[in-house]
């Protein structure tokens, strides 16, 4: 790589950094990054607190990409907190965060609900998730479909820990090698695409998940904006999750990723609403089809002029909108803890966790006391009096 291209995806990936972290206040804020690999968005230097998030320790990721020629290993960064068997929640040690960042993650989480759930539970109530998504039309998705409800719901209904074999056949089946441009401009052949695997390794792949439950790493869900939007808009209508589409990037030409801002709400008619806007203003223009760069251009510049749209949630801010309860208690809560940390609620005589749930975690109060009112008072700390 000579040093003017090395320059160019250097200015790139700048530019990419700042578009998807727009509007956090990181020296302000404590934030955790999943799967950052070689490439953080949120790098240490420029964060007040940074978690990095992986599925295993820094060794073990320098290990599993030493030959893959895409990852840097010596410039993985040193995994702060494993997020295996445990819960996010245990893995950051009870923490709430200002954000989550995942770029290029979300596609491959065999129980996509769960793991967006165990995302609301570690956010404050201000929290954001900004995602980075592949969109399946510009990438070796290409041949593959869309991922719908009854898979999604299947996987969380397992409670799924690897990528089911479902996942598997479609990944193997229809993955190929294609040029993102020639993608943009319509003229993949599907005869002559080179597929990553055969049908027989499919089924290889798909016995070995089922007989030994073996991990194999692959897109398990596909998505365009739209059916992104419409696939969270159907899982929130269900009350598995309430996040809103708070910002939405489409897709811009010659890119291979939208990218999507996350954040909870108590409002189901604000939360619904913000995923058909976002539904709405993502560019389905078939590509290729004649005229469609003059269709998708006109459709961008005419998208949203009839309706107003709600201002967005400033970052950080507090509104009406925002979750009243937390998903879950923190892994750590102790309700002797909390009365002594909090002796109005003692005196008041309610319950800790009812309090906590319903008042506490909304008004940031603290869990734990301070280490001498622990060591001196939680003897006599027992409860409601």
């Amino acid at each position: 790589m000579t040093k003017e291209s090395n320059d160019r995806d250097t200015v790139a990936r700048e530019k990419r950094r700042a578009r998807l972290l727009r509007g956090l206040h990181l020296k302000q804020s404590v934030g955790v990054e999943i799967g950052a690999l070689c490439w953080p968005l949120v790098r240490r230097a420029d964060a007040g607190k940074i978690i990095y998030v992986d599925h295993t320790d820094t060794p073990h990721l320098r290990e599993k990409y030493r030959e893959d020629p895409h990852v840097d290993a010596n410039e993985i960064v040193e995994v702060d907190a494993v997020w295996g068997m445990n819960t996010l929640h245990e893995a950051i040690g009870g923490q709430y965060v200002d954000y989550v960042v995942a770029s290029h993650v979300v596609e491959h989480v065999p129980d996509l609900v769960t793991w967006l759930r165990e995302l609301a539970a570690v956010l404050k109530p201000t929290g954001e998730v900004r995602l980075a998504v592949p969109d399946r039309r510009f990438t070796f998705d290409y041949f593959r479909r869309e991922s719908g409800l009854p898979e999604v719901l299947t996987s969380y209904v397992e409670r799924a820990r690897v990528p089911r074999p479902f996942c598997l056949f479609d990944h193997c089946l229809n993955a190929a090698d294609i040029s993102t441009a020639q993608a943009w401009r319509g003229r993949i052949d599907r005869a002559s695409a080179k597929r990553h695997h055969t049908w027989q390794g499919a089924l290889h792949l798909a016995r070995d998940v089922v007989e030994n439950g073996t991990y194999h790493d692959v897109h398990c869900w596909v998505f365009t904006p739209r059916s992104f939007a419409n696939l969270i808009a159907n899982l929130c209508d269900m009350d598995l999750i309430d996040f809103a589409c708070e910002d939405f990037a489409d897709t811009v030409r010659n890119g291979i990723e939208f990218s999507v801002v996350l954040r909870r709400s108590c409002d189901r008619q604000y939360i619904a609403e913000s995923w058909r806007r976002m539904e709405r203003a993502a560019n389905d223009v078939t590509v290729g089809a004649p005229f469609s760069r003059a269709r998708r251009k006109l459709k961008e510049m005419t998208v949203g002029s009839d309706e107003a749209a709600p201002v967005a949630r400033v970052t950080g801010r507090k509104y009406d909108l925002d979750p009243i309860e937390p998903i879950a208690l923190p892994p750590d809560f102790d309700p002797v803890d909390y009365l002594a940390a909090n002796p109005d609620v003692l005196d008041a005589g309610v319950d800790p966790v009812l309090h906590y749930m319903h008042f506490g975690w909304h008004e940031g109060r603290p869990i734990h006391p301070p280490p001498a009112i622990l060591t001196t008072e939680r003897a006599d700390v027992t409860g409601p009096k």
